[in-house]
């Protein structure tokens, strides 16, 4: 069972103003699709409380992924993806890629989100737009996917014992 971090970057929702429907969306999916959510948390939309969060999250609680909502878009307080991109040591380009692809059937406007992904030691961080229905099409879309690369980064497949 691979373990999860979620966060949601919102003033509002950190604030209590919103309710963080896309957070609330990713933590059922996830559990059930096995998951293990280690711990869910709303942050403001500050560069440094991010990134702090997923170093945390990664080099701390040990979660195998760590998958963000909100924070991807051109407003001035968008910085998720810059905060992922601090604390990533390796990017995973074809994950974001293949986010925005398929998100562009849906909305011509997939081609604003600035998401990112890549990989801190043994965790995977992947940024998803903020909107709950984005984030119920794209889990859809990219968890069993994910979940092969989980697989693969922890030395979990027979593919790796063959490449050691």
């Amino acid at each position: 069972m691979h373990k999860v971090g979620i966060i949601t970057a919102s003033d509002q929702g950190y604030k209590g103003e919103r309710v963080d429907e896309s957070g609330t969306w990713m933590q059922k999916i996830l559990e059930e699709k096995g998951y293990r959510v280690e711990k869910y948390i709303i942050l403001p939309d500050e560069q440094d409380l991010l990134e702090n969060e997923m170093i945390h999250m990664s080099d701390e609680l040990k979660v195998n992924l760590i998958l963000t909502t909100g924070g991807t878009g051109f407003s001035k307080r968008d910085v998720t993806p810059e905060a992922t991109k601090k604390v990533i040591e390796r990017e995973a380009n074809g994950i974001a890629e293949a986010i925005r692809y398929y998100s562009l059937q849906i909305t011509p406007r997939a081609m604003l989100s600035r998401g990112v992904s890549g990989i801190r030691g043994e965790t995977l961080i992947i940024n998803l737009p903020g909107s709950p229905k984005a984030v119920k099409e794209i889990l859809a879309y990219i968890l069993e996917s994910v979940h092969h690369g989980l697989e693969i980064l922890l030395g979990e497949t027979s593919e790796c014992a063959v490449k050691k």
